[in-house]
């Protein structure tokens, strides 16, 4: 297939793009900002925004099938302004919906774990995966939407003050603190579950429910991505500071931050693996924390000074 992956340079993106490339896929590369350019021969680029009809629709026109990844992200970062996150993730959406729909090709959307959160970015990506599941309803459309919890591993962007990204995501911020002898920040008590799942099996999930529904096999229900058995954020923020540790650096503590808007105490963001055998993944096969903090460390590790870095102040 050739397959259009929207939002193709962010994190998630780059993983898709290489699960793609591995199981014999060509890839349009469709973002509205190419960071660095895929010289690979498998690989072509369409500079465009998915808030742009007329691009989305020639998109639709030129390939086999859609991958939508594109979105404003950010929990408590799209509160104070939620336009943009609007526009992209149900507008923009949208756009790539109806193009797929006119020209009958599949169309896997990534949904959030916690899509029934009060938040901006929840809200927005849960309004759109409802009008998927309209447009497979009513339209008889080949789509199937694919939800994943907390995704983390190699290549995640951290935000400030270790990087220049804008949006903290727990894993490079647990693991950047760690790694530089800092306290490890959680808000609240920690005793919120936001599980889990390696970037891998985040990307492996999403070709293969696209190769499903070209096969005609189309999901009944969200295909969910994350962990059988749960875990806690402190727990997370344990294992991240035992794995620095394993890794030769000095144990670092625990403090609590007020918690920050958009979420609640007590939240629990799961995902039920059984619905992976929808499209063949065993949950089973899926990489447990244990392994995926410690290739993530690794990967913190190897990259400090490139990709991130100590703030110098400390």
């Amino acid at each position: 297939m050739l397959v259009g992956v929207s939002g193709a340079q962010g994190f998630i993106g780059g993983w898709v793009v290489d699960e793609l490339i591995s199981k014999g896929h060509q890839v349009v590369v469709v973002d509205h900002l190419v960071r660095e350019r895929d010289e690979r021969p498998e690989v072509e680029t369409m500079l465009a925004d998915v808030r742009d009809r007329n691009a989305m629709v020639e998109l639709a026109a030129h390939v086999d099938g859609v991958i939508h990844l594109a979105a404003i992200l950010g929990t408590q970062e799209t509160i104070k302004n939620p336009h943009p996150a609007a526009e992209v993730n149900i507008l923009g959406g949208l756009n790539v919906l109806t193009a797929c729909d006119q020209y009958d090709i599949p169309l896997v959307n990534i949904c959030v774990g916690n899509y029934w959160m009060l938040n901006t970015y929840s809200s927005t990506k849960n309004c759109f995966e409802r009008l998927c599941d309209m447009y497979r309803k009513e339209h008889n459309a080949k789509i199937a939407n694919v939800r994943c919890v907390n995704a983390y591993g190699p290549r995640q962007r951290a935000a400030a003050p270790f990087a220049p990204g804008k949006v903290r995501k727990i894993a490079p911020a647990f693991i950047c603190r760690a790694l530089s002898g800092m306290p490890v920040e959680i808000y609240g008590d920690g005793e919120q579950v936001s599980d889990m799942v390696y970037v891998g099996d985040v990307a492996r999930t999403l070709v293969r429910a696209l190769e499903s529904v070209n096969n005609g096999i189309i999901p009944s229900r969200t295909i969910e991505v994350g962990p059988e058995q749960s875990a806690t954020v402190n727990q997370v923020a344990q294992a991240v500071i035992d794995e620095c540790m394993m890794q030769g650096h000095d144990a670092v503590e625990i403090v609590h931050l007020p918690m920050r808007p958009g979420e609640n105490a007590g939240d629990k963001v799961t995902a039920d693996p059984q619905t992976l055998w929808q499209v063949g993944i065993d949950p089973d096969s899926l990489v447990g924390l244990s392994e995926g903090i410690f290739k993530t460390v690794e990967y913190f590790e190897e990259n400090r000074g490139i990709t991130w870095n100590t703030p110098p102040s400390f």
